[in-house]
């Protein structure tokens, strides 16, 4: 498939607006937590992610996605809304005094943590269930005004691993569909359509080989006329596919930076306006290239 140039969106948050297409904007994963897949514990109280959240607007980061609680398959332990308000609210207040403008979204799929988030300072809920895990989230992300990040997930996180597997034709229509599902469901609750943007979902409820067809048909997800935020950084997917360099034996998160911007830009070229990414200066010069090549369609 040719390269195809994106097209252009002005993404509606609940008091700024953002340019999408133009460039790709860069999302920092800042995890406060302290069993995440690839940096748990790192930054689980509040000086270190504040100090991380900094470092990567420092570094480039257009917005920084903070969450409390891991979906890290095989090992997900729910937590309270309350636990999980504790973690990130002080965060995201200490970054907000250091540095007013910051741009900040919550990672959360629980409507009482995407409120006080959102009242906090956040401008932006990332929902990984499409507002679909809690039946208070659509309306209360329309009541806030806020913009709204739908992520395809494929089934909960303690059940991925046993999930049927998908065909390599299934994958990308399977996606497209329960995405067009949850547009017209939080639509209907009052979610105004330029608030919203889509994600794929690389990697939540798809296994390793399934995640490859989904990243090659990836720019058919245009058509269902949002801008695409693809988050692949560190997946293991990618360390499933580097070990056969490797003996047989699966790349850790410490050894996927290579294979991460690979996909970065291969999602970018596949019609991404954001990517959701771990290591920012890395991301942000593959971007730059990346944008380079649909800027000279």
């Amino acid at each position: 498939m040719a390269f195809v140039r994106r097209e252009e969106f002005r993404w509606q948050l609940r008091r700024r607006s953002l340019e999408l297409g133009k460039r790709t904007l860069i999302v920092g994963v800042l995890n406060v937590t302290p069993d995440s897949f690839s940096d748990g514990g790192f930054f689980f109280d509040v000086e270190a992610g504040t100090e991380q959240a900094l470092r990567m607007f420092d570094e480039g980061a257009d917005v920084v996605d903070i969450g409390g609680e891991s979906t890290r398959p095989g090992k997900y332990e729910a937590i309270t809304a309350e636990e999980e308000q504790r973690r990130v609210l002080p965060v995201i207040e200490a970054v907000l005094r250091a540095r007013p403008e910051a741009l900040f979204s919550i990672d959360t799929y629980k409507a009482l943590t995407a409120e006080l988030a959102v009242k906090a300072g956040a401008e932006i809920v990332n929902d990984i269930s499409a507002c679909g895990w809690d039946a208070e989230m659509a309306g209360t992300c329309a009541r806030l005004g806020c913009g709204v990040i739908l992520m395809h997930t494929r089934g909960r996180s303690a059940e991925w691993r046993k999930l049927p597997p998908l065909e390599h034709g299934e994958v990308l229509p399977l996606v497209k569909r329960d995405l067009a599902e949850s547009l017209q469901m939080v639509a209907a609750a009052g979610v105004e359509r330029e608030r919203i943007v889509l994600d794929p979902g690389y990697g939540f409820g798809k296994s390793f080989e399934e995640n490859y067809p989904l990243l090659a048909r990836q720019e058919e997800l245009r058509e269902l006329g949002r801008p695409i935020l693809a988050g692949v950084s560190r997946k293991s997917f990618l360390g499933r596919t580097l070990s056969e360099l490797r003996g047989g034996v699966d790349a850790p998160v410490t050894e996927r930076g290579h294979a991460t911007i690979a996909a970065t830009v291969a999602a970018i070229l596949a019609g991404a306006h954001i990517v959701r990414v771990h290591d920012v200066a890395p991301a942000v010069e593959a971007a730059r290239i990346a944008d380079a090549i649909l800027n000279a369609l």
